[in-house]
């Protein structure tokens, strides 16, 4: 902060704005586009985490979300999402983990490459928040979910001009339920669900 003190005194001696990044940022859902967005693969991550051997918790990640919203913040219970995630992309710093994740005996990731959420009712919690239920289909089961979900920020990508809301949404499952049972209870059963999500409105 010291090192920045000269520099602040005289921006503000010559009367210049110091702005944040991208001064177009909405922070009112109320004010977002109408319209269907489609997920910007490249800033969206799913993230699971369980707890090993009862002591810490730990994460794996999937990239390259697919997927499609489409949204009036006038009429939220209108809202639709469906979001399929390739499982074999799942990294947990740990190669031959990942292997492992991806083999017949967890993901399967071989016979059942996506899994996938379609959202069958949203419901507004609060001003920035709402519930989203669902389907998720993982493993080749579909079980109905509840994602809690909070609206982060909107405006134009500052790079492609894009109109672009973000989200980010946390769930929780029991694999179990799913068909994927290794290792329990050394792996815990129950598996949390964490996403950030970007959606850019289509043209």
């Amino acid at each position: 902060m010291t090192r920045n003190l000269p520099f602040l005194t005289a921006a503000l001696a010559m009367g210049v704005a110091i702005a944040p990044a991208n001064a177009q940022v909405l922070l009112n859902p109320d004010d977002v586009q109408a319209g269907a967005y489609a997920i910007d693969s490249k800033e969206t991550l799913v993230r699971y985490g369980t707890i090993h051997m009862g002591i810490n918790e730990f994460w794996g990640t999937f990239p390259n979300a697919k997927g499609t919203l489409v949204l009036d913040p006038k009429s939220i219970g209108d809202a639709k999402l469906d979001v399929s995630v390739p499982v074999a992309t799942v990294s947990t710093t740990n190669k031959d983990l990942d292997t492992q994740l991806r083999s017949s005996a967890f993901f399967d990731a071989a016979k059942y490459p996506n899994m996938r959420f379609v959202s069958t009712s949203v419901t507004r919690t609060g001003p920035t928040t709402a519930k989203i239920s669902g389907d998720l289909t993982l493993h080749g089961v579909t079980k109905p979910i509840v994602l809690d979900a909070t609206f982060t920020g909107a405006g134009p990508n500052s790079f492609s001009e894009v109109f672009t809301i973000g989200f980010k949404a946390q769930g929780v499952i029991n694999r179990s339920d799913f068909g994927i049972g290794k290792w329990i209870p050394v792996i815990s059963d129950v598996t949390t669900i964490n996403i950030s999500a970007a959606f850019e409105k289509k043209k």
